[in-house]
C-alpha cells in the first residue's frame, strides 16, 4: 500500500510566503534610504559599505542639495557622484563617517518569471514601505525620460508609486535584482525596474568617470521601411532602416560623407533596423574606431567608413 503524502494546507503556504518576504526585508531594509532632493524625493539603496547609493537619475537630476534619510531616522548630506539619464541611474555618496548597512546586487540573469519580488521604498513619503508580488516578465524595453530606449527591464506587479523610484526590487534571498524606475498609470500592476546587471555596470562607470561615455556620429534620423523590390535588388536582408534627416556640420558623419536622405542599414557589420538599434551600437568602445556603415543612397547600396567621436550629450 502506497502511503499518502500529506499536503501543506493554505495557512502553512501563506506563512512560508510571509516568512520569505520578511527575510528579504530584514536583509535589505536597513540599506534602503529616503532621498530628499530639493522639493522632490525618492528612494535609494546603499550597495557598498562606504556609503555609495544607487538611485534613479530622475530623482536627483538638477537638485541643488541632496539629503539621505536612513531607516533609523538619521539624515545626512549626500553628494552626486554621477548620473545617466539614458539608463535612469545615479550614484550618490553619503557624508557618513561610519560604515552603513549595505545590500548585495544579485545576478539578474538568474531571475525567473514568476519568482517572488519585493519592493522597498518611500511612496508618497510613507517611509520604508514594502510591497510584494512576482516577476511578471524579463527583457522588456522602456523609454527613458531622455528619449533613449532602456533594455533589459524587469517587469513586476509589486506595487510601485511615486517615491518608490530608485528603491530596490529584491528576491526572497535578499539580493537586489533591480532598481525600481517606473509604473504605468492608470494601469494596475505594470511596474518596472532596471536590471541589477545594468545597474552594476553603470554604477562602475559613474564611479570611475562620473558619467557614461558613449560614441557619437552626428545624425538625426527616423525609422523607414525598405521597399521589398529595392531590398531584393540590393540583396538587403532587413525590412527597415534609419533615414538620415539631418547631418550636423563638422561631425563624424559629415567627415564620412553621410548625407541627408541616406538610409543607414548596418553599423559595424550589424543590422540597423531603427534609430534605437543605431543608438545601442554607439558604445564607448566605438570612440575613435573606424567603423563600416552600410547605407542606401538613391536606391543603391554603398559602404562608408565613419570614426565616431565621444558624445557630449544624450544624442546620437
Amino acid at each position: 500500500m502506497i502511503p499518502e503524502i500529506s499536503q501543506p494546507d493554505d495557512s502553512e503556504l501563506l506563512d512560508a510566503y510571509s516568512q520569505a518576504v520578511i527575510r528579504a526585508v530584514d536583509a535589505v531594509g536597513p540599506a534602503v534610504v529616503k532621498i530628499e532632493a530639493d522639493r522632490a524625493g525618492g528612494s535609494g539603496v546603499v550597495f557598498a559599505p562606504d556609503g555609495l547609493i544607487l538611485t534613479n537619475s530622475h530623482v536627483v537630476d538638477r537638485a541643488a542639495q541632496l539629503t539621505v534619510v536612513l531607516p533609523d531616522g538619521r539624515s545626512m548630506r549626500a553628494d552626486l557622484i554621477g548620473h545617466d539619464a539614458d539608463t535612469d541611474l545615479a550614484v550618490l555618496r553619503t557624508a557618513s563617517s561610519t560604515s552603513l548597512p549595505w545590500a548585495t546586487l544579485g545576478d539578474s540573469r538568474g531571475v525567473r518569471v514568476g519568482q517572488v519580488a519585493v519592493a522597498i521604498g518611500n511612496p508618497y513619503g510613507f517611509h520604508h514601505s514594502v510591497t510584494a508580488g512576482v516577476v511578471s516578465a524579463l527583457g522588456r524595453s522602456l523609454r527613458a525620460r531622455s528619449g533613449r530606449l532602456m533594455d533589459d527591464i524587469v517587469q513586476t506587479d509589486a506595487a510601485l508609486n511615486p517615491g518608490n523610484s530608485g528603491g530596490p526590487l529584491v528576491t526572497t534571498r535578499g539580493e537586489v535584482i533591480g532598481i525600481n524606475t517606473a509604473m504605468i498609470l492608470p494601469a494596475q500592476g505594470l511596474c518596472f525596474a532596471i536590471a541589477s546587471n545594468t545597474a552594476r555596470f553603470v554604477a562602475s562607470r559613474l564611479i570611475r568617470d562620473g558619467r557614461i561615455r558613449r560614441s557619437y556620429i552626428g545624425v538625426a534620423g527616423q525609422n523607414v521601411p525598405i521597399p521589398r523590390a529595392l531590398a531584393r535588388v540590393n540583396q538587403i536582408a532587413v525590412t527597415s532602416g534609419v533615414l538620415v534627416v539631418s547631418v550636423e556640420p563638422a561631425s563624424p558623419a559629415t567627415t564620412a560623407g553621410l548625407r541627408d536622405g541616406d538610409i543607414v542599414l548596418a553599423f559595424a557589420g550589424e543590422a540597423v533596423t531603427g534609430i534605437d538599434e543605431l543608438l545601442r551600437r554607439l558604445t564607448e568602445e566605438r570612440i575613435g574606431l573606424p567603423t563600416a556603415v552600410t547605407i542606401l543612397r538613391r536606391g543603391q547600396r554603398r559602404q562608408l567608413t565613419i570614426v565616431p567621436s565621444e558624445s557630449k550629450s544624450q544624442s546620437g
